[in-house]
């Protein structure tokens, strides 16, 4: 190998090994409680130890106007969905996300949360939260408001 090669391939190498085992499927399910009322919009995202949003992993509601009911969502997110989007949740109804989360972020201080909101209803910050941690996994935690619970399992 001529040695002029060897500096952009090791480069790109250095670049590109990294991603390919950075990552773990994480699946998170909100279990909606019987509230009435309209389908529920929701964010389901990542913040790190300070609270500050890292990843956004899903937004349920179709209309952008409504996001920023979802506020500690939108507060961080600078209006950018890096996830995928879906209908609302109807009441008692389930979201079940899957997505990739970084490993470093796994036992580490990070958090997934979810923000919700209902036409006609309240909006409620981190509805529910739980750990990106070992010792969470497959718990399901209380939610604050149309969240009856919320599982994170990897």
């Amino acid at each position: 190998m001529k040695p002029y090669y060897a500096l952009p391939l090791g480069l790109a190498a250095a670049v590109a090994l990294p991603a390919l085992a950075i990552a773990k499927p994480v699946t998170v399910t909100a279990q909606f409680a019987d509230y009435g009322g309209y389908g529920a919009y929701a964010a389901v995202y990542v913040t790190d130890a300070q609270g500050k949003v890292v990843q956004t992993l899903h937004v349920a509601g179709k209309k952008a106007k409504y996001y920023r009911h979802l506020s500690g969502w939108a507060r961080g997110a600078s209006g950018s969905v890096d996830g995928l989007t879906g209908a609302s949740i109807g009441s008692g109804g389930t979201l079940t996300v899957t997505a990739d989360i970084a490993d470093a972020m796994l036992d580490a201080g990070y958090q997934v949360r979810v923000d919700t909101a209902v036409e006609d209803g309240n909006d409620y910050v981190a509805d529910g939260a739980v750990p990106l941690a070992a010792g969470s996994v497959g718990k399901p935690a209380p939610g604050n408001g149309y969240l009856q619970s919320l599982t994170v399992s990897y």
